[in-house]
């Protein structure tokens, strides 16, 4: 709500929206059938707060250097890295969700289950801050949307179906074949039915006022950061 600060929102029904709503809608399927997901948010529970700042305190960047982590934490872009990175826990760094997409649930839950936050967090923090068992691309997704809510960032959700997944970072998603038309299994493009990821409201003085507005975040562990 304050005009000086880099996550200002003008627009009060913005505000309303994706800093206040705790209710939300997931798309996901394919592009032939999209279903919608409710979704609970919950940002304002009791003991949301805690779990939030207990995360930043958990973070790799805050255990290499606590006093720069914690000078950083006024920077939208810093903690949306922080958060995308603590979400999910494929990194060994006590995240909140571990990612399983082929195989039997059985013994954990089965991502397909969730409806909101809450539980996820709160079970996390009962488990002394073990991964949860299991997410995917719209948990990781509405997980992050409740966390960076409750820090006072403005945050949505994006679906995109039919979406690209290129690991060369040619831009292109491509298809090998041999001679006779047969496809060859060497190369590691695919092309996903669908996959949600979140973007954040926020000012770039780093990149200029033409970056300003909705940036990309995406908690999914499906390839490393800075390499």
């Amino acid at each position: 709500w304050f005009s000086g600060d880099n996550v200002y929102m003008a627009n009060e029904n913005e505000r309303q929206e994706y800093v206040l709503n705790e209710n939300g809608i997931i798309f996901v399927g394919n592009a032939r059938y999209i279903e919608a997901r409710g979704w609970y948010y919950g940002q304002f529970q009791d003991q949301l707060l805690n779990i939030c700042l207990t995360m930043l305190d958990l973070s790799l960047y805050y255990r290499q250097d606590p006093a720069i982590d914690v000078s950083r934490r006024g920077d939208p872009k810093y903690v949306g890295r922080v958060i995308s990175s603590m979400i999910n826990g494929n990194d060994n760094d006590n995240g909140v969700l571990l990612g399983k997409w082929q195989g039997s649930f059985h013994s954990h839950e089965n991502p397909s289950r969730w409806d909101g936050s809450v539980v996820i967090l709160q079970k996390w923090c009962q488990d002394n801050y073990k991964p949860v068992q299991y997410g995917q691309c719209w948990v990781f997704a509405g997980v992050m949307c409740t966390v960076l809510r409750c820090l006072g960032i403005p945050t949505r959700l994006v679906s995109n179906f039919n979406s690209a997944h290129d690991v060369d970072r040619n831009l292109s998603i491509d298809k090998y074949y041999d001679s006779s038309g047969k496809s060859l299994n060497i190369g590691k493009d695919s092309t996903w039915d669908y996959h949600v990821w979140n973007e954040s409201w926020f000012i770039r003085p780093d990149l200029g006022t033409s970056y300003n507005g909705w940036q990309v975040l995406d908690a999914t562990p499906q390839e490393q950061s800075k390499g």
